[in-house]
């Protein structure tokens, strides 16, 4: 028999866990508590502009095409991909900019540019990264988190090292040059910690990053989402929109389903890719498997300030995904680690998808968002969105060595407000946990709850982690563990 299985929240984890689900043969119910599917992947337009309100970074395009392969389709069914050149471009200083380009070839020479013989360096590290990235892939991001055991293999034994020391003391160790070394810790930022606080392993990043390249999905990443939806409903997903939940129903430790708007909606198995500490709320404190002390201890990665511009001419001096690193990398840091405030000097991402692709703004316009990445829980006001405007984008004009403030023909912010009230993110956190030592695989918060029988988590406060990637894995790990451990309450 068929089992009904509700998904709450219909982020890349959920769309990804619905699609297993429903080959498998259940019939499958997607609630979103906003106007259009996707989580925090949305778009936002305006007079002609299409801004990626989510995720920008197109990273690990071979776990996008294992997920679509599963249900024998192509990402090129759904969507265009265009490998960018540079894949982005970073900033140290006024008329100092490195490109990281779409080979490694490419990079190799920049990285010598900068330091000489820190290419044959870089070739080495690299192929140290290249060989963690398919252990990773193939041993560990696919297991559920439930024991320790599945972190031992004979290839991880071999690499026990890489988890006991930090991706800052293994860059620091060979590149003694500031720019190369900022770079290339960098890509664990997208991992939510600091490369001080991230286990060595976590650098096969750095393969993803030069050696699998940054992409762009023609008309912005919500194609992905597109894509993900036309496949879940073509495998017979349904989708409700503007479905708040208030509450997951319980009764002898069992889910049988969720309350919406007052009518109770009932199910076999109730699983969440909306915010795991969110969804516990929706549960009577018993039912919950941790504690709000339990979450207050945790690491979360940062939130963010974004602000949404449209420019009524092309920006010069820029490339598609642009990096400031013009300040100190680690003093902003100690901002959202260490002793959570707002940066003096803030780092910040400028993202300007229109030098790649004409859909996403009027012809001769040019649509930019920047992201400073914050401490999450931070107090959120307009005067301090309006002051740190201000500084970022003084510094993008000063930098790029250009005038942009009267073309400015409107500008949006979103911030740790919005996280909270849009996406009901705990702290108003934009990435999830942060991947630390002890916050790795099983030591996540679990796919299944303890607490409630066929009560099931997904996304990036659980296994594997943060990031778009990381959230299709897992919704297939999810889905898989539905599929060995319910039954169905008929």
């Amino acid at each position: 028999m068929k089992r009904k299985i509700t998904i709450i929240g219909s982020g890349f984890s959920s769309l990804s866990a619905a699609c297993y689900l429903a080959q498998a043969g259940n019939q499958v119910t997607i609630f979103e508590k906003n106007s259009s599917p996707g989580g925090r992947a949305r778009q936002m337009h305006q007079d002609g502009f299409v801004f990626d309100i989510g995720p920008s970074w197109y990273w690990m395009p071979d776990v996008f095409e294992k997920f679509f392969s599963d249900f024998g389709k192509k990402p090129s069914d759904y969507y265009q991909l265009e490998r960018l050149d540079p894949g982005y471009q970073v900033y140290f200083g006024k008329d100092d900019s490195m490109l990281i380009g779409d080979s490694l070839e490419k990079i190799y020479a920049e990285f010598e540019k900068v330091e000489a013989g820190s290419a044959k360096k870089l070739k080495r590290f690299i192929g140290k990264a290249a060989h963690n990235y398919k252990i990773a892939i193939d041993e560990l991001v696919y297991r559920p988190g439930i024991s320790p055991l599945e972190l031992v293999t004979p290839d991880t034994i071999k690499k026990l090292g890489y988890f006991f020391t930090t991706v800052k003391r293994e860059v620091v160790k060979e590149f003694k040059n500031p720019k190369l070394a900022q770079i290339l810790q960098f890509p664990v930022l997208f991992l939510g910690a600091k490369p001080s606080n991230t286990p060595a392993f976590y650098n096969f990043m750095n393969y993803a990053d030069f050696g699998l390249g940054t992409w762009h999905p023609k008309e912005g990443m919500y194609s992905i989402v597109k894509g993900m939806v036309a496949l879940a409903e073509s495998l017979g997903v349904k989708i409700e929109l503007n479905s708040p939940i208030d509450s997951i129903l319980v009764k002898n430790k069992k889910t049988f389903g969720v309350k919406i708007k007052g009518k109770e909606i009932l199910s076999d198995v109730v699983l969440s890719g909306a915010d795991y500490h969110h969804t516990e709320t929706l549960l009577e404190p018993e039912h919950r498997a941790y504690s709000e002390a339990y979450w207050s201890k945790k690491v979360f990665a940062p939130s963010s300030l974004l602000f949404f511009i449209g420019l009524d001419k092309k920006v010069k001096n820029v490339s598609h995904h642009t990096l400031f690193f013009d300040v100190d990398f680690d003093v902003h840091a100690e901002s959202i680690y260490d002793d959570p405030k707002w940066p003096k000097e803030p780092l910040f991402y400028a993202n300007f998808p229109s030098k790649s692709d004409a859909s996403m703004a009027p012809e001769g316009k040019e649509g930019c968002f920047l992201l400073v990445p914050i401490a999450p829980g931070l107090e959120d006001t307009e005067a301090l969105r309006e002051a740190y405007f201000e500084i970022v984008f003084k510094r993008l004009e000063e930098l790029t060595g250009q005038s942009l403030r009267k073309d400015i023909l409107f500008r949006k912010s979103f911030c740790v407000n919005d996280f909270k009230s849009e996406y009901n993110s705990y702290k108003g956190n934009a990435y999830g946990m942060a991947n630390t030592l002890l916050q790795t695989a099983f030591l996540r918060p679990k796919l299944k709850s303890k607490k409630v029988g066929n009560l099931f988590f997904s996304g990036q406060l659980t296994v594997p982690g943060p990031g778009v990637p990381p959230a299709l894995i897992s919704g297939k790990l999810v889905a898989g563990l539905i599929e060995k451990t319910t039954t169905t309450n008929r």
